[in-house]
């Protein structure tokens, strides 16, 4: 698989901050989509690129003869984008976006906004709606692109589909909560206590397949679709949930603060991305869209 932009992006961000907490932060992402992305950049290309410290990272040779490739290859695209935004500005036409719930919430406003902004007269027209009746739209041309759980597609002969992100499950606590004063929690440490369960897209299942792996089930406390009912319900000392940190954020309606840690384990991971109907040729909003998105990094 050859590398991304996005990749080249987090590893030039890592190399000028010495971290991955460091790039994580200039990025405005997770610190697990640094690693992952960079551990993907060096299988990609076979060599390493930074040795890892305790205190941060160190480049190594290859990854310095590397960097100045990286840049060179961002500030061209920068430069390609520049060239053609006039072009763009005047492009007309229109889209037909599907979306799921869940990522509208949370990754498509990002998407849309920059879209929206380099193609200002292309008419959208955007339907939210589960993956599974948007892949169903999409193999029926009625759909030109959706945004969507790409983890969740399950007809790949039918459907072209690229992942723009991954998000892992982390474990949301109240404050003050006692395992909130580890860093990583075990999910055996979990058995016994009072779950918040979401019940939209796969999360549901995904969790589902999580607590019956327990010696001791814990007690489901509450069952809801709503992320916003999630996170006043943990806030309040309701009960914990495991949640992907895609739809993470500190504090609830309520203004209560709420934490997050790390569980180790096997756990599963949230893809979201692009899926559209594979052999049939896009028109050029679509096509226009697909790549705005690619070269957009989401906000996790």
């Amino acid at each position: 698989m050859a590398f991304t932009l996005r990749q080249l992006q987090f590893f030039v961000a890592a190399a000028e901050a010495g971290s991955v907490s460091g790039a994580a932060r200039a990025l405005s992402i997770s610190q697990s989509s640094v690693t992952e992305a960079i551990r993907a950049l060096e299988d990609d290309l076979g060599v390493t690129l930074f040795d890892r410290q305790a205190r941060g990272l160190l480049i190594t040779h290859k990854g310095s003869a590397f960097l100045r490739h990286a840049r060179q290859i961002l500030s061209d695209v920068a430069t390609a984008r520049t060239a053609f935004r006039d072009e763009a500005e005047t492009a007309t036409g229109r889209l037909s976006l599907g979306v799921t719930s869940l990522v509208a919430g949370y990754v498509l406003s990002d998407i849309l906004s920059r879209f929206r902004h380099a193609f200002p007269r292309v008419d959208l027209n955007v339907i939210e709606d589960s993956g599974e009746y948007l892949q169903h739209l999409l193999i029926g041309g009625e759909l030109d692109v959706a945004v969507l759980l790409t983890s969740s597609v399950r007809d790949r002969m039918a459907l072209q589909v690229e992942t723009l992100l991954v998000s892992p499950y982390r474990l949301w606590l109240p404050l003050g909560h006692p395992l909130a004063q580890q860093e990583a929690i075990a999910l055996d440490e979990l058995a016994g206590q009072p779950l918040i369960q979401l019940m939209v897209d796969e999360i549901e299942e995904s969790t589902r397949r999580l607590t019956a792996a327990l010696p001791v089930k814990p007690e489901i406390a509450f069952r809801t679709r709503s992320v916003e009912a999630v996170r006043s319900l943990v806030a309040t000392g309701a009960g914990l949930a495991i949640l992907p940190s895609l739809v993470y954020r500190p504090w609830s309606l309520e203004g209560d603060r709420i934490e997050i840690r790390d569980v180790s384990g096997d756990l599963p991971t949230v893809q979201v991305g692009l899926a559209w109907r594979r052999g049939a040729p896009l028109s050029p909003p679509a096509l226009n869209f697909i790549r705005s998105a690619q070269s957009n990094i989401p906000n996790l």
